[in-house]
Formats: C-alpha cells, structure tokens, sequence
C-alpha cells in the first residue's frame, strides 16, 4: 500500500484506481483497465511485497499500452502500471534516453 499526498493529508492508495481518484483525475481508458475487476491485488505493493500478482492482471489487460505511456509521461514512481514495476520503468526511461 502506499502513502499519497504528503502535505494534503497523507492517504493510502491501494489499486492505481485509488491514486487516481484522490487527485480528482481519471483518464478515459482507465474504465477499460482490468485492474479495476481486481480489487484483491494491490498494484502499489509494500516494499518487500510481490509485484507479480499485478502483473499477472495486466499481462491480460487490453489497456496495458496506454497505462505504461501513461506512467512514463507522468513520470509515476509507486506502484506496477502497464505490467512494469518502479525499478522496470525506472530502467525503461533510462534505456530510451540512451537511445
């Protein structure tokens, strides 16, 4: 689970569905989002917490694409989106800026 809003009031955010609703800001395609059928899997895991079952729904999701462009346009730092850890997106923005 994570911890969102330092300085608004910390608040825990679950399911990427949560974060987003906090900020009052949803893109369209998140409706389509298979994360959202799953309400049992955290996609922003604790530290030491498996990422994996998230990734498992998202490997499924039609919206995957655009839920990782998403997160890398938005430079989103918590949290598994578009299948991709933290660590896997950090590695991803360093790869297309060698390139």
């Amino acid at each position: 689970m994570a911890i969102y809003g330092e300085g608004l009031g910390r608040t825990e955010a679950r399911t990427a569905s949560d974060a987003l609703e906090l900020f009052g800001r949803r893109p369209r395609w998140m409706r389509d989002g298979l994360c959202r059928e799953h309400p049992e899997v955290s996609f922003f895991p604790a530290l030491g917490e498996s990422s994996e079952p998230a990734k498992a729904v998202c490997a499924r999701c039609l919206v995957r694409d655009v839920c990782l462009a998403f997160a890398l346009e938005h430079d989103e730092r918590h949290g598994v989106w578009g299948g991709l850890s933290t660590r896997e997106r950090t590695a991803l923005r360093r790869l297309r800026r060698a390139s």
